[in-house]
């Protein structure tokens, strides 16, 4: 895929893209592609296929929940910045911290974040249960995101006390997941969950694969619907 192809699915599923946040995705793409060889980020016999496998599949969350400006967003596990900053450059004006416990991904990761040039972007090499640590409130986000880091569960129960009470888990997920979220929901009964097959007009090859997105929330979904996208029980 293209910058021409990416633009083109992104367009036709509502996720509009400037010129200068598309040579923004470009170097992104180029600086995975340089640094992978050095640090393991991605897989290698990924890198011809950035824009779909990692930009494209991070952005299918804008498809599915409308972020609000000004949303305070935590994205756990990110890696090489996934699905955090593809998010952040297609909206700049959220607050987005990107957190993993490997130091020298997150080094990497706030370099690419630094040269995007988009403020409201923090970067930290921690554990997702240990961010409180020094303060005598809790960080409250408004979206807790994360792409294929562990299971529903545990993502919850390292982060449950940092979502909103409003707030919404959007976690990027594939195969069977039904034993996962009665996992969760024998732990929390009362938190709402919807799991939707990823369908990108243009693009087939998440449903192919299986990759899912799962919406969870504290309180009945139904209170989130202004941010929900065409998401049914």
């Amino acid at each position: 895929m293209d910058i021409t192809q990416f633009w083109t699915i992104c367009s036709a599923n509502s996720i509009v893209l400037t010129v200068e946040q598309l040579k923004t995705f470009e170097r992104y793409r180029d600086e995975l592609i340089y640094w992978n060889s050095k640090v393991n980020l991605i897989s290698r016999k990924d890198e011809d296929n950035i824009f779909e496998r990692h930009f494209l599949h991070s952005l299918s969350i804008l498809k599915y929940v409308k972020i609000r400006s000004k949303s305070r967003c935590l994205d756990i596990g990110t890696g090489g910045g996934f699905p955090g900053l593809p998010v952040k450059i297609a909206n700049p004006e959220i607050n987005m911290m990107l957190i993993d416990s490997i130091r020298k991904k997150v080094k990497l990761t706030e370099m690419f974040a630094q040269h995007t040039g988009l403020k409201k972007i923090e970067v930290a090499t921690i554990r997702a249960e240990d961010l409180s640590i020094g303060s005598k409130e809790f960080i409250q986000f408004d979206f807790i995101m994360a792409r294929a880091v562990s299971s529903i569960k545990n993502i919850v129960d390292w982060s449950y006390k940092f979502l909103s009470d409003s707030g919404l888990y959007v976690l990027l997920k594939g195969g069977d997941l039904t034993d996962e979220i009665a996992e969760l929901k024998a732990s929390y009964p009362s938190m709402k969950v919807r799991e939707h097959l990823i369908d990108m007009y243009g693009c087939d090859s998440f449903k192919k694969d299986e990759k899912k997105i799962v919406i969870i929330g504290k309180k009945s979904l139904e209170m989130n619907d202004k941010v929900l996208r065409q998401t049914k029980e």
